[in-house]
């Protein structure tokens, strides 16, 4: 373990600007994975590619990422998050400019998976450059701000890729990366500071492969799960190959002396439960994004263009929110807010079960506002008790281990609520017969969200599992 001093330093003088800096990158990553679904059709076309092969370009940025996101938190933590952060500038918009020039699909596929190595280095980086440059009576507030940035980026994905396809092509959803790319670099570059008094270290490459290895097993498992057949070979392989990694990783971090992920952070019981909160936060999150959309389109008859805008509500209330909760975190402490962000989470989605085939739009809108009210509430304190109970020098691996758990967090939701909602819906349509496909829809829908509700609920509990003292009192 290496040395920890208990001094803070001093706020930084240029913490705002350097926030702003931060954001300008943090931005390009959660556009960039959701953008380009809407240019998927349209690649297919222009490359003659088949949907397997298409969908690709999405899934190979997605993997990649949450593959390698947790390795780049060490990184930052050996040599320093500046560095780590503007590679990964620099990598993200080289690969966004080859995108829009590839010849073929192929090419392309190659290069998103480029642009996903240099996302996750300034994704991972930023809640720790934050953290370290801002006190912790304004860390609530900061990473609030920050959480703004990623609900806006979520928010403007398919509307901007919608709009940058009709208007100028599907190179465009790439090249729009060049100009925010160059800005960024030379804005961090100027602004953000190296880390002073790095140690020197080993890095254990062992357990980076090893966790390469688990993660890609299970986030390909997970999101190819329902179409291969959660009991299929392939399926069940990558399982068994999931476990093996991850137990051998474990075994191999408790043995080595500098280990890729510092496992004693997990006896910390903020840490280990503000994680585990987040994680039930993203997996009820991303229950509902997924399946509300198949609700809207193929039981009200909405078009995309409407279910796309219609699902805006809820990072738009997030938007507004985060930054005004991570403010009263600074002043109240992050114990109940986090609790009630959660609370409301539940209890929206058990709302959401409530759904019939006859609901209105607004009967969908004032429910996914009030679930973004929720994770605006939730999200912003959460962050700051996970980051709050970090020693310092473990900052990259703590912010590694927040990204990671928020990846994570999307495929499990996506992978529980598919694999609920379909195996009711085939329960009920062996009794009802295909008259009955409307209802057996709805009964789907309704016990994946309603397991959503209980995901959800368990977050909210793991929230309490922290005091309530203040950020001012030097934690």
């Amino acid at each position: 373990m290496l040395p920890q001093s208990n001094i803070l330093p001093a706020p930084h003088p240029r913490r705002w600007l350097i926030l702003f800096a931060v954001m300008t990158a943090g931005i390009m990553g959660p556009i960039d994975g959701s953008v380009v679904n809407v240019a998927l059709p349209t690649i297919s076309r222009v490359f003659n590619a088949d949907l397997n092969t298409v969908g690709w370009v999405a899934m190979a940025y997605l993997l990649v990422l949450g593959s390698l996101i947790l390795i780049y938190g060490r990184l930052g933590d050996m040599y320093g998050f500046r560095r780590v952060l503007l590679m990964g500038i620099a990598i993200f918009t080289v690969a966004s400019g080859i995108c829009a020039l590839a010849p073929n699909i192929w090419i392309l596929i190659a290069f998103r998976a480029i642009q996903a190595i240099g996302a996750g280095m300034f994704m991972a980086m930023g809640p720790a450059i934050i953290t370290s440059v801002f006190p912790p009576y304004e860390r609530g507030r900061a990473l609030g701000t920050n959480g703004m940035i990623i609900a806006t980026g979520l928010a403007l994905g398919p509307t901007l890729g919608g709009l940058l396809v009709t208007v100028a092509g599907w190179q465009a959803i790439f090249t729009i990366n060049i100009p925010i790319g160059i800005l960024s670099y030379i804005l961090c570059r100027q602004v953000v500071p190296a880390t002073k008094d790095l140690q020197p270290q080993r890095f254990d490459l062992t357990g980076a492969a090893l966790v390469f290895f688990s993660l890609s097993a299970f986030l390909l498992a997970g999101s190819y799960g329902e179409e291969w057949g959660w009991t299929s070979p392939v399926t069940l392989m990558l399982g068994l190959m999931f476990l093996v990694g991850t137990w051998t990783f474990i075994r191999w971090e408790r043995r080595v002396e500098q280990p890729m992920l510092d496992l004693t952070l997990f006896h910390n019981k903020v840490f280990t439960a503000a994680n585990f909160a987040a994680l039930m936060n993203f997996m009820s999150q991303y229950a509902m994004i997924f399946l509300i959309p198949f609700y809207l389109q193929q039981i009200l008859n909405h078009t995309p263009g409407q279910a796309g805008l219609i699902l805006t509500a809820s990072p738009l209330l997030t938007l507004l929110i985060a930054p005004v909760s991570g403010a009263l975190s600074d002043r109240l402490g992050t114990r109940w807010l986090a609790f009630t962000g959660q609370a409301i989470v539940s209890i929206t989605l058990f709302l959401m079960a409530g759904l019939k085939v006859t609901s209105q739009v607004l009967d969908i809108i004032w429910r996914l506002c009030l679930f973004g009210f929720g994770t605006g509430i939730f999200q912003s304190p959460n962050n700051s008790a996970v980051m709050g109970s970090i020693p310092r020098h473990r900052l990259g691996i703590g912010s590694g281990v927040l990204a990671t758990v928020r990846n994570v967090g999307m495929v499990l939701g996506i992978a529980v609520s598919s694999g609920v909602f379909t195996w009711q819906r085939e329960a009920k349509l062996a009794v009802l017969g295909p008259a009955g496909t409307t209802m057996a829809f709805m009964a789907g829908l309704k016990a994946a969200f309603l397991v959503g509700t209980c995901l959800a609920a368990a977050g909210a509990l793991a929230s309490l599992v922290r005091s309530d003292n203040l950020p001012s009192s030097g934690q």
